[in-house]
């Protein structure tokens, strides 16, 4: 259902709507003019490069939630004030002791290669914490993180992470994967 109506059959080929659309959208940058002509022209060339050229219909594995991505971003809001601040404080901490740094594994319990990339994106863009290594076969992922040395808080901390981001981007296998 979802594939006719995204890309629909057009002469015994899938045309995908959204490309044509994006190659309509680069077509009226490159003219560098928003006419009605232009943006039928790069909706005609679109549809004739779609067609002639046509590309495998792919599932990358990612849904978007938006309830659950309105709950998501203020938590990682906060996550990162509170990780830019536990880094500001060992930065600008009078003292020559250095800054307690941790290099820990912690296991995830999705195999989902797609929510695993999510996971350390996540993970490294906070600050003072970064994925050294992911071992995706063996699900699992050494993290570096400042400021703290207990190695189940790490663990806690990118278990919580990996629910709320699955909870937001993961398909239905992938949530029930973590029951």
């Amino acid at each position: 259902m979802r594939t006719r109506l995204f890309a629909p059959r057009v002469f015994g080929r899938h045309v995908p709507l959204p490309l044509v659309a994006w190659l309509a959208f680069v077509w009226v940058l490159l003219w560098g003019d928003l006419s009605v002509g232009n943006v039928l022209g790069g909706l005609v060339a679109g549809a004739v490069i779609v067609w002639m050229l046509p590309l495998p219909l792919l599932d990358p594995g990612i849904r978007l939630r938006p309830v659950a991505l309105a709950a998501f971003l203020p938590r990682y809001a906060l996550d990162m004030v509170v990780s830019s601040v536990r880094v500001a404080w060992w930065a600008l901490r009078p003292g020559a002791c250095a800054p307690p740094v941790h290099l820990s594994t912690a296991t995830l319990r999705t195999s989902s290669e797609p929510m695993t990339t999510l996971i350390i994106v996540a993970l490294s863009s906070l600050p003072g914490s970064l994925v050294v290594e992911a071992y995706t076969g063996r699900k699992e992922l050494v993290v570096h993180v400042l400021g703290v040395t207990d190695a189940t808080s790490v663990q806690e901390e990118v278990t919580r992470l990996e629910s709320r981001v699955i909870a937001v981007f993961g398909t239905k296998a992938d949530r029930e994967e973590l029951r």
